[in-house]
């Protein structure tokens, strides 16, 4: 199993009832659900770890995660409100309200991290790396986990969440110590002052840089090969990154590839198949409305 590790809340998103009221409707979604949605959909075994409620929105995201094919098994349940995110849309930008205090997924502690003796790696990111205590809880599973199986990170930082700057910069670059596989935007590298040839030194076997239209770079310690992006109609890119996490991580399980020390001995050539196969998986959700990874039927 490829467990997913981060947040998952509820998007509520403007609507207008038939009344003309303004109105919210909600949605599942988080990065790092996101990405365990997608996997679940590839046919990757995939599961969630997160803090999730008991609440009516928390049953709405375990039965998200049940219809994908998603293992929540190892996902703790409390007796708190599950994260509300209002989005309020200004001349097409959209502006988020958060609502996470003493939440499910925000009171994650040290105390609940899971067994992961089935796990064949595990997938780190989002905002979930930025509010304690659930962030230092992940960062002690990245810790207690390198070194014994892949890890993923997708930092996908947002500077307007940060608060304390000084202890995410430290938790973060230490998660970025312990990763075998980073996915990073040339936004992340320039906040964190870091460079993929500087990540691949610190021990990262692989290093991609997703450039839209422009495709994929990939980096290793021999070079660095381009992975051309797959055209589609886009109606917006929500859900692309995360999407493209699982294509990648399904494509490395389908070939045998999802292994620490294969990861450093194969060449950018022989991993291609898996990162186009990240590539087309994103095409698709840009291709429709909202986070909407496709099926293994689809591709």
């Amino acid at each position: 199993m490829i467990l997913c590790c981060g947040e998952a809340l509820i998007d509520m998103l403007p609507r207008t009832t038939t009344a003309g009221e303004p109105a919210f409707a909600p949605h599942a979604g988080g990065a790092v659900f996101n990405t365990a949605i997608a996997l679940g959909r590839l046919g990757a075994p995939s599961g969630y770890f997160g803090g999730l409620s008991d609440d009516l929105f928390g049953q709405l995201l375990t039965e998200t995660l049940d219809a994908s094919r998603v293992d929540s098994a190892l996902a703790p349940r409390a007796a708190r409100p599950t994260t509300l995110a209002f989005v309020t849309l200004t001349d097409g930008h959209a502006k988020y309200a958060f609502y996470d205090e003493n939440t499910a997924g925000r009171m994650l502690t040290k105390a609940d991290l899971p067994d992961t003796s089935a796990c064949a790696a595990l997938f780190f990111g989002g905002i979930s790396l930025v509010s304690e205590p659930a962030a230092d809880a992940y960062a002690a599973l990245c810790a207690r986990e390198a070194g014994q199986r892949p890890i993923m990170i997708d930092p996908n930082i947002r500077p307007g969440f940060i608060t304390d700057e000084p202890r995410y910069r430290a938790r973060l670059n230490a998660m970025l110590g312990a990763a075998d596989i980073v996915k990073i935007s040339d936004e992340d590298m320039a906040w964190l002052g870091t460079t993929p040839e500087t990540l691949i030194a610190g021990g990262t076997a692989l290093v991609l840089i997703t450039r839209g239209a422009e495709g994929v770079d990939a980096h290793n310690a021999a070079g660095q090969i381009r992975v051309p992006a797959h055209k589609a109609t886009v109606v917006d890119t929500v859900g692309a990154g995360d999407t493209f996490n699982a294509g990648l991580l399904a494509g490395l399980w389908r070939a045998g590839q999802l292994d620490r020390d294969l990861l450093r001995a194969t060449p950018l050539d022989a991993l291609r198949p898996a990162i186009d196969l990240g590539a087309r998986a994103a095409a698709v959700t840009v291709s429709r409305a909202g986070a909407n990874p496709p099926w293994d039927t689809e591709l």
